[in-house]
């Protein structure tokens, strides 16, 4: 073997290791490891692969139930039956760090990565989205990370041809130095064409499918298992490096294959590479395997073992087909004009075995490196923060009141978190091939399901500010809101997947808002009967300045049994009666409000009461099947005054409206409140005594509040009198001026 460093305990902590556990390396392997191995273990066993701060606690999340296919974690992306034998497979997973130091090629990564986890599962991808997070925009380096993160994700997407639907884009000091990037996927499978990811069958062959194999990515796993430095700008060679039209052409091979009966099994090499499908794969089907490195197709060939076992290189699969269909693999991926190499084949040792000029260079059981088997799994300590008690005792006494709130209207409507976010979505091609029903800009998207009368829709949301001030309730309000936007758009709430981004989980009190936040999430789930399809746990986002908010960002898919009967939220009509499903109370801690007009960062923030979500759910499903409604909104970041002027926005030009909200409540708590379990809908007025018939056999409060008008003006009590064309530049151009500065 090559020469190799000496392994000290410099080396094993360079390797992101404690000496607890390279002990329990020795006692595994009953002796040293070598440098390969101590790599292939340093991957394995990171943070980012086998969620060993994490997994007790994801364990408590609801991962069965719902029309789930397959349980959470059990392959590469969740599986949803959508009847008809159709299922849809999902996930959305983070690229943060490496979007920290190259955000074109770590967003753009990031794009693929998720992609294949989808198209493995023989599901063609039919719509993509993301959840974004970026320190202020008053910093040149988070207006250069935000300007090329997008358009990393929208030159992936555009070339691949999938459509990118939607997402959320949100601007907090804290995620200065490291922002959030999120990327979601969601396919389309016959349920008779889904692939598993796993290795079995003595003597089967194993092949690497695709594109060949550099020296990109390598420890890319360990990279995004530790914090954010200033050492991590030369820590370029740490991220991958994309290639969407070679990712086009395995998508397609890819679908090609999974519908043959001699396919055993395939698996995406993202994190940690050919060392991690090897090891999930052989563990999985409870097998081993053994690879020749010399087989491997090469960008560099002077490449050692240590490299090319631990090289993220993009558009790469391992594939295991039975033996004596060689012939019709290689027949494929000639075809669509990739590499298609046998390296190795699968055995009965139950060990992951690894060749390189003829010796022998690494020697593991399979189950000792994966998570669920043999990796390390931590009860890690927690306590409440000192802030928290400080921060949840908002006194509104101590904001003055207004008469005229022209001016705090305005300020919202141009804040990044509320702003339109056209600047972005205009980079995105969100109609290629033509599926897309409601694209960027509504509740949620929804994208139709070709040859059938069905539809998804899709949406991923998060309050980082929320989970910060109370991460439990915060947990359960990012599912509540992910769901009522599903409902919004006329989806009913399948399941979910998360994408948990957090501080360093060694701090007790950031576990703590990481346990509080992962309980908040599936008390929801369980309400809504929304099992977790599985997702990802993104640790160690922290810069010089801090942790990040904690982000448990939620991607909610949901069905339209007839894709006719969408929504959007944009009012129609001069004359239709506006009316609030769900009591306004105004809760105002932790509200954008609070923040841009007040610099406050407060709670208590607003209560969700999960029964009564249950209900609106089905109110407003049920006014859309029934074609009552017109349009549906719900109440969300800066309140009812917010709502309304989106929907405003959306409309035609003459459109406005004139509000009337009689509350026991201070003004601004009617207007700016961002009260949970509210959703704003439009409707003829003949249709109100049907509104209030249904909302009441659920218990459910209305409130007419308003009419649609033609003035092309918003009125809202004495409080708020402003043109439409106000509302509009402040809406829609002020991202774009920020961008264009």
């Amino acid at each position: 073997m090559e020469n190799i460093p000496h392994i000290d305990n410099k080396i094993i902590e360079e390797h992101g290791l404690s000496l607890e556990e390279y002990d329990k390396i020795l006692s595994i392997l009953g002796r040293e490891p070598n440098y390969v191995e101590l790599g292939i273990f340093s991957v394995m066993w990171s943070e980012h692969c086998s969620y060993k701060s994490s997994i007790k606690m994801i364990k408590t999340l609801p991962r069965e139930g719902g029309k789930l296919l397959v349980g959470a974690g059990e392959e590469n992306a969740g599986l949803v039956d959508l009847g008809d034998d159709l299922a849809t497979a999902f996930k959305i997973e983070s690229h943060n760090h490496p979007s920290a130091v190259e955000p074109y090629e770590g967003a753009a990564t990031g794009v693929g990565g998720i992609m294949r986890d989808v198209f493995t599962m023989g599901a063609r991808p039919i719509a993509s989205m993301n959840s974004l997070r970026f320190g202020s925009l008053d910093n040149d380096r988070n207006k250069f990370l935000l300007e090329h993160a997008v358009e990393g994700i929208a030159d992936y997407g555009n070339c691949l041809g999938i459509p990118t639907v939607g997402g959320e884009v949100v601007v907090e000091d804290v995620y200065s130095g490291n922002p959030l990037v999120n990327a979601m996927s969601v396919g389309i499978v016959k349920t008779k064409n889904v692939a598993s990811a796993t290795a079995e069958g003595k003597g089967n062959p194993v092949f690497i499918v695709g594109s060949s194999t550099g020296r990109d990515g390598i420890h890319g796993a360990t990279f995004a298992s530790v914090e954010l430095t200033e050492e991590t700008e030369s820590k370029r060679s740490n991220v991958q490096v994309g290639d969407p039209f070679t990712e086009k052409l395995l998508l397609e091979a890819t679908l090609e294959l999974c519908k043959k009966s001699w396919l055993v099994g395939i698996q995406d090499m993202g994190a940690a590479g050919i060392t991690c499908s090897c090891s999930e794969m052989s563990a999985k089907g409870k097998s081993g395997i053994k690879i020749d490195l010399d087989l491997v197709p090469l960008r560099e060939s002077d490449m050692n073992a240590y490299e090319i076992m631990l090289s993220e290189s993009q558009e790469r699969m391992l594939v295991v087909i039975k033996d004596g269909f060689e012939d019709q693999l290689h027949e494929i991926f000639e075809k669509w004009e990739l590499d298609c190499q046998k390296v190795g084949e699968v055995t009965d040792t139950k060990h992951l075995e690894v060749y390189h000029k003829g010796e022998l260079v690494a020697d593991i059981p399979s189950e000792e490196l994966v998570l669920g088997g043999g990796a390390p799994q931590y009860d890690m300590p927690y306590r409440e923060p000192k802030y928290y008690t400080d921060l949840n005792n908002f006194n509104i006494e101590l904001i003055p009141e207004k008469e005229i709130y022209n001016e705090e209207l305005i300020t919202l409507l141009s804040s990044p978190n509320v702003t339109s976010k056209e600047y972005v979505y205009s980079q995105y091609d969100s109609t290629v091939r033509t599926n897309t029903v409601i694209g960027p800009g509504s509740d949620a998207a929804v994208v139709r399901l070709k040859d059938t009368k069905k539809a998804l829709s899709i949406s991923t949301d998060c309050n980082g500010r929320y989970v910060y001030l109370n991460p439990r309730m915060g947990g359960m309000i990012a599912v509540a809101e992910s769901a009522r936007n599903v409902v919004c758009s006329g989806g009913l709430p399948l399941a979910i997947t998360n994408c948990l981004n957090f501080g360093n989980p060694q701090d007790p009190e950031i576990y703590w808002q990481f346990r509080e936040a992962v309980l908040g999430i599936g008390d929801a789930c369980r309400a809504f009967d929304t099992p977790v399809t599985g997702g990802n746990v993104s640790f160690y986002n922290e810069s010089n300045l801090g942790a990040v908010y904690p982000t448990p960002v939620i991607g909610m898919v949901g069905v339209l049994e007839d894709s006719s009967k969408h929504m959007d939220v944009s009012f129609k009509d001069p004359g239709d009666i506006i009316v609030a499903i769900g009591a306004l109370n105004g809760e105002l801690g932790g509200s954008e409000y609070l923040k841009q007009c007040h610099g406050k960062i407060e709670g208590p923030i607003p209560a969700v009461n999960l029964d009564l979500e249950l209900s609106l759910h089905r109110i407003c499903l049920d006014l859309i099947s029934k074609g009552i409604i017109k349009s549906a909104h719900d109440v969300s970041d800066g309140g009812v005054s917010v709502n309304i002027s989106e929907s405003i926005c959306g409309a035609q030009e003459n459109i406005g409206a004139e509000i009337s909200i009689d509350r026991k409540l201070r003004e601004d708590q009617i207007l700016f409140g961002e009260t949970q379990g509210v959703i704003v809908v439009t409707l003829d007025a003949k249709d109100l005594h049907h509104v209030a018939l249904i909302a009441q056999e659920h218990n459910v409060h209305t409130q007419t509040i308003g009419t649609v008008t033609d003035s092309a003006n918003l009125k809202i009590n004495e409080s708020i009198n402003l043109d439409r064309e106000e509302l509009e530049k402040a809406y829609f151009h002020t991202l774009s001026g920020i961008m264009s500065i």
